[in-house]
């Protein structure tokens, strides 16, 4: 009889019990809403990526770039391309 309250306990109680699971679907949320903004996060960056392809790169967005790691470009300068 000890051991059915023991395993019952557990099944109730522990660190996978029933008790877990609203902790469990709290941290899924969570963690979905997290993976959402990392989502949107690699998609900037692929696209980021795309612009500097050796084989077509964009020159506009190489100029930037450039400008913005070399010191050239003032914090209140803004960037227009023009199309």
């Amino acid at each position: 009889m000890l051991v059915i309250v023991n395993f019952a306990g557990y099944a109730l109680f522990g660190a996978n019990g029933l008790l877990a699971w609203s902790d469990y679907r709290h941290r899924l949320t969570e963690r979905s809403q997290e993976l959402e903004t990392l989502k949107a996060e690699q998609a900037v960056l692929a696209h980021r990526v795309a612009l500097l392809d050796p084989r077509k790169v964009d020159p506009d967005y190489a100029d930037e770039l450039v400008r913005r790691e070399t010191g050239q470009v003032r914090p209140d300068e803004v960037i227009l391309q023009i199309r």
